[in-house]
């Protein structure tokens, strides 16, 4: 039940070490205001202690327009992660907003609903939180504070089964609803540990997975086993998004590149996306949703909204006039949006415009 990337004391100086086309696309790469982390690649993950488990984060005022990196729709109530720890939900449509009593400071990256209840977050310091009352109160799972590099997506099956994904490529698995976590990286040929960025399921196929330097790896049979595709673009790729329609898929990234496949990622085509008045769309694009009409929207940088209602043959593309970078979506009863990115939240019409400048 998704759609379904810290500190600027790091300091810039640390940049050189961080590899260009970094897979932190939700939030690294989404604000230029923050700095990059230097990862450290780790051969194996460490499930801690709960010394760190007091350090909850810091309730605000401001919360609701501080950076948010992703949001769901959870029944009648939205669920939004981001920067310092921040988690907040709303039960009016995104009118009004409330923090939730979250054990971390550190920036959290997604979030996935399996159920109206039950539902997972993931961020920095490779942790992983819960939930089991819809997003009002959370527990930390799995951490790892010396690995120093995040965790970018994750995906459910069922209550029990789900795998999360991260920097240097990050695989982790539990058959157990997250009470203990696995890593299972050898299942996948990524020798160079290639950052991933998205998990996503497609219709009738399977799960698909992509990440820097345009690396794609599918599975047939929902994890166990992982083959590699051939990229039709060699940038990094930011996120990816089933459709309604069997096998179907949209893959997006770096400089505004989108491209679909209708068999599950062995052939491709590219999307063309024409501003109004600019020529090609050049804004990198983060995350996408499917909403409950079939329809699919998808946000990223510079205010940018693309919206299809064909199953992703052809955009709508929208700049808001504000400009802040979006990184999350998703859409409410009454067919308006929930964006959520550069400046936290913000209401919008269908189309992405904000609400009586349509």
């Amino acid at each position: 039940m998704r759609r379904t990337q810290t500190g600027h004391a790091m300091g810039l100086s640390r940049m050189s070490a961080f590899r260009v086309h970094s897979p932190l696309a939700k939030a690294l790469s989404l604000c230029s205001v923050l700095s990059m982390l230097t990862f450290a690649a780790l051969p194996a993950y460490a499930q801690t202690g709960s010394d760190a488990a007091s350090q909850y984060a810091v309730e605000s005022a401001k919360a609701q327009q501080s950076l948010l990196l992703d949001v769901a729709k959870v029944g009648k109530r939205l669920v939004a992660v981001g920067d310092r720890g921040h988690i907040l939900y709303s039960d009016d449509n995104g009118s009004r907003w409330v923090q939730a009593k979250v054990p971390t400071k550190q920036l959290l990256a997604a979030v996935f609903f399996i159920d109206e209840q039950h539902g997972w977050a993931v961020g920095h310091d490779a942790q992983i939180l819960a939930t089991r009352d819809a997003g009002a109160t959370w527990v930390k799972q799995y951490e790892d504070l010396e690995m120093e590099a995040p965790l970018l997506d994750i995906w459910f099956r069922d209550r029990n089964t789900g795998y999360a994904i991260g920097a240097y490529g990050a695989l982790l698995e539990t058959t157990d609803g997250g009470a203990n976590w696995e890593s299972v990286s050898d299942r996948m040929d990524n020798e160079d540990g290639y950052h991933l960025n998205a998990i996503v399921s497609v219709k009738d196929a399977g799960l698909f997975i992509v990440g820097e330097q345009g690396v794609m790896f599918r599975s047939a049979d929902w994890g166990q086993t992982w083959e590699t595709l051939e990229s039709p673009y060699e940038g990094s790729l930011f996120g990816a998004l089933g459709t309604d329609q069997a096998n179907t898929l949209l893959v997006y990234g770096l400089r505004g590149h989108l491209f679909r496949s209708t068999d599950f990622g062995s052939t491709w085509e590219a999307i063309s996306l024409n501003t109004e008045n600019n020529g090609p769309l050049e804004f990198g694009l983060s995350d996408g949703s499917l909403l409950a009409d079939g329809s699919v929207v998808v946000v990223g940088h510079g205010g940018t909204v693309l919206t299809s209602r064909d199953s992703g043959q052809s955009f709508r593309v929208t700049n808001r006039a504000d400009r802040l970078s979006l990184a999350g979506i998703a859409a409410m009863d009454n067919g308006n949006l929930i964006l959520v990115g550069q400046g936290g939240v913000h209401l919008a019409s269908p189309t992405g415009a904000d609400l009586g400048q349509q």
